[in-house]
């Protein structure tokens, strides 16, 4: 399957705009042949933790994924603040939105409390693995990035990771490398996706967005600007290597 990872800015709490700045690179990432295209992390807001800034789930945001998804025949994801019917508080949901209609969530298992997000957000209660032509994938959210066991816990039965982020500048290196870490150390594909540009509270963000093999080499990457990165992904490479370096089995 070919992955595209959209890399791109997003306007401050704005969902028209950045409807309309993603539609067209969403196309772009079809038109390269992608049959799976992921966004970033609160990609139609910004990380906001402005009150209100959450919608009820399967709304705006969903729904452009959805229609994107039935347009151009691919399966699009990223997360969005998501309200579920039974509490106040959003959660950061991860939506995957395939080209027959079906839609899968996982809810980001790990506010970023350094952030205050503890505090605006819900936190979900387990990670979720979706069968996508072929592929076991299995999304994770910005922070969840630096908690091995979740990631160990669902290697099994993953073939690609998706990691979907907000993952400031500052901090850039610790994106690189964990994302390289959680590939080579599950012997999985990971696919991650950061946004660039400034954030609302002046956070800086430079993309560092890649595809990852599961022998951890850099099938894609990019840094700095608004692009499309594509790469093919296969299961049978994820048994290969699984076959002839027999580590997972030695995990106590």
């Amino acid at each position: 399957m070919r992955f595209a990872v959209v890399q791109h800015d997003i306007v401050w709490e704005d969902r028209a705009a950045n409807f309309a700045r993603l539609a067209p690179l969403v196309a772009r990432a079809a038109g390269a042949g992608a049959e799976f295209v992921l966004l970033s992390e609160t990609f139609s807001t910004g990380f906001s933790m402005t009150p209100g800034i959450g919608e009820p789930e399967g709304g705006p945001s969903a729904q452009f994924l959805q229609e994107r998804a039935a347009e151009h025949g691919v399966w699009v994801a990223g997360s969005c603040p998501e309200i579920a019917p039974d509490g106040d508080l959003p959660y950061n949901s991860f939506v995957l939105a395939g080209p027959d209609g079906t839609v899968h969530r996982y809810r980001k298992l790990h506010p970023f409390t350094h952030g205050g997000e503890h505090e605006r957000f819900r936190a979900g209660e387990k990670p979720v693995t979706v069968e996508v032509g072929g592929l076991r994938v299995t999304p994770f959210v910005c922070y969840d990035l630096r908690f091995a066991d979740v990631f160990w816990s669902a290697a099994l039965d993953t073939d690609v990771y998706l990691v979907t982020a907000n993952w400031p500048a500052a901090r850039r290196l610790h994106w690189q490398t964990l994302l390289q870490a959680r590939a080579i150390e599950n012997q999985a594909y990971v696919v991650g996706c950061n946004r660039v540009g400034t954030a609302g509270g002046g956070t800086e963000h430079t993309g560092d967005s890649r595809i990852v093999s599961p022998m951890g080499e850099l099938l894609a990457t990019a840094a700095g600007v608004e692009t499309v990165l594509v790469a093919d992904v296969d299961p049978a490479e994820v048994t290969a290597t699984r076959e002839r370096l027999q580590f997972l089995a030695d995990r106590r």
